[in-house]
């Protein structure tokens, strides 16, 4: 059985109908409580069961947001990034109400949870949260347009063979201000998605090799956790864990057992992967650009690239 327990709210689930039933009765004779029967929500999360498993969505918390924003009548768009932003005469002036743009980021960083889709660009537009200009309020608005045109959107969780591998990638030098690369990466458990990170480098990558090295190592760390807490569920991984990666070169790195001075400076990294890979916990395949999923998290894309990604990662509740 296990229990998840957030203040006074509680999950309870298990392989067995007679065990649950005997501790919710201990319960409600120890406690003051109430069964609400099936999950439906948990902390504005909303449940539903298809036939596959269950779709993880927050449609009224996306409409809540789009209320504070005013934008519940908004024209709806495809992307929530264009390519090319366009620039006004007052784009470059500080934005008038920050304290807006602050809550709304906010809010938006919590409908992550089940959005994958929006990740890069609140990340993206939370950079900006200390002094917003107009344009980055411009970009939220495209955002909010975005999110009133698929409010219906969550993750879906399979009931499948529970192989973990991952997808990591690397948009390297995109900031111009600072010239630092942006890294991404996302993990499936079976067919599911269940974790997914948007981060800045801390460090200036010199080639886009170091970028996606960076990158294929923060996503090695993160497979290493995943594989340990798979093993306290009883979901051991026997198999080294597949990671996908779409340059040759950082994959040559990986698995080239020999050091030179042109990857002193990230040691670190070379020692960690190729631990891992020694030892049998992760092994690096390539993995054409055109299908690594992980894109989505590093870079605004086109139209057709971003509907084709975003459909690998979530699904439309039906309701």
């Amino acid at each position: 059985m296990y229990i998840l327990i957030y203040v006074d709210d509680i999950l309870l689930t298990g392989n067995s109908e007679s065990e649950l039933t005997r501790l919710l009765s201990n319960l409600h004779a120890r406690f003051q409580m109430r069964n609400l029967g099936p999950l439906t929500q948990f902390l504005g999360i909303q449940s539903i069961t298809t036939p596959t498993g269950v779709l993880l969505h927050q449609q009224n918390y996306a409409k809540q947001i789009l209320e504070k924003a005013g934008m519940q009548n908004a024209k709806p768009v495809s992307s929530p990034t264009p390519s090319k932003i366009p620039l006004q005469n007052t784009s470059h002036e500080h934005f008038t109400n920050p304290q807006l743009y602050r809550h709304l980021i906010g809010s938006l960083q919590y409908l992550t949870l089940t959005r994958p889709d929006i990740q890069f660009s609140v990340h993206s537009l939370s950079q900006h949260m200390q002094q917003p200009l107009n344009l980055h309020f411009d970009g939220l608005k495209r955002l909010l347009r975005y999110i009133h045109g698929t409010t219906d959107v969550g993750i879906p969780l399979h009931t499948d063979q529970l192989t973990l591998q991952g997808y990591p990638d690397a948009d390297w030098a995109s900031n111009t201000n600072d010239c630092r690369s942006i890294s991404g990466y996302c993990n499936f458990l079976g067919k599911s998605l269940i974790s997914w990170q948007v981060k800045k480098q801390t460090t200036v990558a010199r080639s886009s090799t170091e970028a996606e090295y960076r990158s294929l190592a923060t996503e090695a760390a993160e497979v290493i956790w995943l594989r340990r807490l798979l093993e306290d569920f009883h979901i051991p991984q026997t198999a080294p864990t597949i990671i996908y990666c779409d340059n040759t070169s950082a994959i040559t790195l990986a698995n080239n057992p020999v050091y030179h001075a042109r990857t002193k400076h990230i040691d670190v990294d070379c020692h960690f992967i190729r631990s891992s890979i020694q030892d049998k916990h992760l092994s690096v395949h390539h993995i054409c650009t055109n299908d690594q999923i992980a894109d989505i998290f590093t870079k605004a894309l086109p139209i057709h690239r971003f509907k084709s990604l975003s459909s690998k990662l979530t699904a439309v509740t039906h309701l």
